[in-house]
């Protein structure tokens, strides 16, 4: 009995093409639902619909190769939907003002979730499911070792805004004081109204100390309007 479903849900028909959109639905919307709540450029429904449409075309891609008996190669239109998926994920990524790049995870999950729905569209249902969970547990656990990581690292880039440019010697000559090394230095003009100047540094420390701390320490300094550590 339990062989006889498996082999129908493999095959094409109504009740294996509902299962497989559904769990492209609860799938996509997993992964989608973090990433919405997170406020990133594609969310919920954005997944889902990646999800779903990968899933039908490989659900197509199974009927026109069995059913109607048309030769060639049957994964051809899963062929497509995993470089037309560029696409959709270039338009989530963007660089801010402040040279930083948003979107890279977003971009990368919408691909995952295309993935995905190529495995849910021709039921392969145990490797769908298992990528999903892979999938969740990336954008979500390994987000916080990754933001883990990050805070104690001795390598910190930071966003600041100075008044003038003659902060931007104050600035150096106090990272200089507290013996840390700068490797780079942008100088950038801001859209501040009030003629700030926008400075992207990056240094390294010779003493441990929490990024927090240090944070306050550069906003403490009376030439810096705001400053924001870049992750």
């Amino acid at each position: 009995m339990k062989e006889m479903i498996g082999v129908y849900l493999q095959e094409v028909n109504w009740l294996s093409i509902t299962v497989r959109l559904i769990l492209a639905i609860i799938c996509g919307g997993l992964i989608g639902y973090d990433r919405g709540r997170k406020r990133r450029p594609a969310g919920f429904r954005t997944h889902i619909l990646v999800c779903i449409g990968s899933a039908l075309v490989m659900i197509t891609n199974q009927f026109i190769y069995e059913d109607l008996g048309y030769g060639g190669d049957p994964t051809r239109l899963g062929a497509q939907v995993i470089s037309g998926i560029g696409f959709l994920g270039a338009g989530t990524i963007l660089i801010t003002s402040k040279q930083q790049v948003k979107g890279l995870t977003t971009a990368a999950g919408l691909w995952a979730s295309a993935c995905m729905g190529l495995a849910i569209g021709i039921g392969f249902y145990e490797g769908a499911i298992l990528g999903c969970l892979f999938i969740l547990g990336s954008v979500t656990l390994l987000h916080r070792f990754d933001d883990y990581v990050m805070s104690r690292t001795k390598l910190v880039e930071v966003y600041i805004e100075i008044k003038s440019v003659k902060g931007i010697g104050i600035v150096l000559a106090f990272l200089r004081k507290r013996n840390m090394e700068v490797t780079n230095l942008e100088i950038s003009k801001t859209r501040n109204p009030e003629d700030t100047v926008g400075l992207l540094i990056t240094f390294k420390q010779k003493e441990k100390m929490t990024h927090e701390k240090l944070i306050t320490m550069l906003g403490s300094i009376d030439e810096v309007v705001m400053v924001e550590e870049i992750n």
